[in-house]
């Protein structure tokens, strides 16, 4: 039973997040054979402020730019 839980930066159409769920699915049917009713994806998205990889935030990198 995957539970498989994703976080992602704010900024995605519903399209891409509906493309990325469905994606993530089919990889958890295909590759551990998991029963699709059996599947839980978990999408959730941070704002950008506060989402930071070496110290800083993607707010300040995309500032920076």
């Amino acid at each position: 039973m995957p539970l498989i839980d994703i976080s992602i930066a704010k900024g995605r159409t519903p399209e891409q997040l509906r493309a990325l769920i469905d994606q993530v699915h089919q990889a958890a049917e295909n590759t551990v054979k998991a029963a699709p009713e059996n599947i839980t994806v978990i999408v959730r998205e941070v704002d950008t402020h506060l989402w930071s990889r070496t110290n800083t935030t993607i707010d300040e990198r995309n500032n920076s730019q």
